[in-house]
C-alpha cells in the first residue's frame, strides 16, 4: 500500500501564546520538527502544509518533505487540510496519513498498524481508550470530498458520511490522542 503522510502545521496555535510549532522538547528538536521526523521514520512520502510566506527551514522542516502551502490556512484546519489533499491529487498514493504538527508520540508500532490496514476504500481511524485519534488514513476514494472541506472539523464529515467504510483500530499508544495547544500541554506530556 502507498501510503503518503500530510502533516498539518498552518493553524494559528493561538492558545500556545506562541508559535507552538518551534517550543523545544528535551530532544532538542521543535514540537514540528519531531512530529515530521516521526513521519520520516515510517513514510516514504511525507508532505507539512504550512501558512504562504513561512520559512520551512526556520521552522526545522526537513529538506525531504513536500512543503504545501494553504493560501486560505488562517480560515481553519479544513482549509489546510483540503489544500493538502488538493496537493497530493497527482501523486501515485492510494492513502494518505493524516497527522496534526503538534503529536510527536505516536509510536512507530502504532503507525505500522495503522497503514497495515489502509486500502483506497477505507477510513482507517486509531481508537484509544474510546478516544478518537490521529493519525486518521483515508484511502484515494475519499479524496475529492477531503478536497472540500471546510471548518474547523477537518475530515470529521468525511468519516460520518462514510461509516461502512470505517476500519476502527484500537491502540494502546495515548501518543495518538496526545495533541499541545498550551505549554501546560506540553509540560505534561513530556517524558518524566
Amino acid at each position: 500500500m502507498n501510503c503518503a503522510a500530510l502533516v498539518l502545521a498552518a493553524g494559528r496555535g493561538t492558545r500556545f501564546g506562541s508559535d507552538k510549532r518551534l517550543a523545544r522538547l528535551p530532544s532538542g528538536q521543535t514540537l514540528l520538527a519531531a512530529t515530521l521526523a516521526r513521519a520520516f521514520e515510517h513514510f516514504a512520502s511525507v508532505a507539512v502544509v504550512l501558512r504562504p510566506g513561512e520559512d520551512a527551514q526556520q521552522l526545522g522542516v526537513d529538506a525531504g518533505a513536500r512543503v504545501i502551502r494553504a493560501e486560505q490556512a488562517g480560515q481553519d484546519m479544513g482549509a489546510s487540510l483540503a489544500a493538502g489533499i488538493a496537493a497530493l491529487q497527482a501523486t501515485p498514493a492510494q492513502a494518505v496519513a493524516v497527522l496534526l504538527g503538534d503529536m510527536p508520540w505516536i509510536a512507530l508500532g502504532t503507525l505500522q498498524q495503522l497503514t497495515a490496514q489502509a486500502s483506497s476504500d477505507r477510513i482507517v481511524v486509531p481508537m484509544h481508550q474510546g478516544q478518537r485519534g490521529h493519525p486518521v488514513i483515508f484511502g484515494r476514494a475519499f479524496w475529492p470530498a477531503l478536497a472540500q472541506v471546510q471548518g474547523d472539523q477537518g475530515g470529521r464529515q468525511v468519516i460520518l458520511d462514510h461509516p461502512q467504510a470505517c476500519v476502527r483500530v484500537e491502540v494502546e499508544d495515548p501518543g495518538v490522542v496526545q495533541d499541545i495547544d498550551t505549554p501546560d500541554q506540553l509540560a505534561r506530556s513530556l517524558p518524566q
